[in-house]
């Protein structure tokens, strides 16, 4: 697996550029184009680089000042089907299936950290089916529920800016998700009473029995362990781009559910479900956050490492 870099180069730094790309051993299929760039002005330079050795190279192209004074634009290929594509893969330590590009990472969580109007309505409507889903006493709702939420972008965002030092990232994820939940809840505690007043939801479709859903209210030491699990298959989801794994953490732990559940316990005042919803809720939160952010640093302190050892270990095999 190959990435290829395209990047926009001052003619200033082209020599030093095309120095530092010629004497990379894990990169291939430089190309120069010069005085194609219009804007900034100067060169393009393109190449190929194995997955596994790609954060070197972008480190020092920074240190060159390309990332300051150019420009730096890293895509996936679909395919890579030539001898030299293979002989880099071989050549590079590690397996590119366990390549972390940590630049990549940065930048997810950078998005990740943005309040916009569709991360509320995603959120809003996910607590809402969540709501739903306690009045009806419906697993199926509450999994819809967990799927639709988006919440776990925002706690990967401050995991990040926690192992990177980036506190104004950390920051602008706590905020996102405070004020995101905040809202979301509100606007379901609203709803709740309209449905109140107009005889569509009484105090028992709260507090009766809910032998599918009381779950979400009754946190236990297996909530948290869930978390903690959910939190690890986050990261190394978020880390690896595996997308579809995403899916899998945000049906194991029910945060939304919680929010909703809480909504619904505000409309009627009832301290119970207040209290054993904000308990499930902040179990959720702390644990996804911990075990990621520890995962997330044991990651860029070891993670490339080991990856080789396993690669050189069990490589043969394949």
């Amino acid at each position: 697996m190959l990435v290829h870099l395209r990047l926009t180069v001052p003619s200033s730094l082209t020599p030093d550029v095309r120095r530092l790309l010629l004497d990379d051993a894990s990169g291939t299929n430089v190309v120069l184009h010069e005085g194609v760039s219009l804007e900034p002005k100067g060169d393009l330079v393109e190449c190929d680089v194995a997955k596994e050795s790609v954060n070197e190279l972008l480190g020092e192209l920074a240190d060159l000042g390309v990332g300051e004074h150019g420009g730096i634009v890293v895509t996936t290929p679909d395919s890579t089907p030539f001898a030299a594509a293979k002989r880099l893969e071989e050549a590079a330590p590690g397996d590119p299936e366990d390549a972390v590009v940590w630049d990549a990472v940065l930048e997810e969580a950078e998005n990740g950290s943005v309040a916009t109007l569709s991360y509320q309505l995603f959120l809003t409507c996910a607590v809402s089916l969540a709501a739903i889903a306690v009045v009806t006493d419906s697993t199926v709702l509450v999994v819809g529920a967990m799927v639709v939420g988006p919440e776990f972008g925002a706690v990967a965002a401050a995991c990040v800016g926690v192992v990177f030092g980036r506190w104004g990232l950390a920051r602008r994820a706590a905020l996102l998700l405070a004020g995101s939940f905040g809202l979301a809840v509100a606007t379901v505690v609203v709803l709740a009473l309209v449905l109140r007043v107009v005889g569509l939801l009484e105090v028992a479709d709260v507090t009766g029995p809910r032998p599918q859903t009381e779950f979400i209210f009754h946190p236990d030491v297996w909530s948290f362990i869930v978390a903690l699990v959910a939190g690890v298959v986050g990261a190394l989801a978020l880390s690896l781009g595996k997308t579809s794994a995403m899916v899998g953490v945000f049906i194991s732990v029910t945060t939304v559910p919680a929010a909703g559940n809480l909504a619904l316990g505000l409309a009627f005042l009832e301290p119970g479900e207040i209290t054993g919803s904000l308990a499930q809720l902040g179990l959720n939160l702390v644990g996804i956050f911990l075990a990621a952010t520890l995962f997330l640093a044991f990651q860029r302190l070891f993670w490339k490492r080991i990856s080789t050892f396993v690669e050189r270990r069990f490589g043969a095999l394949r």
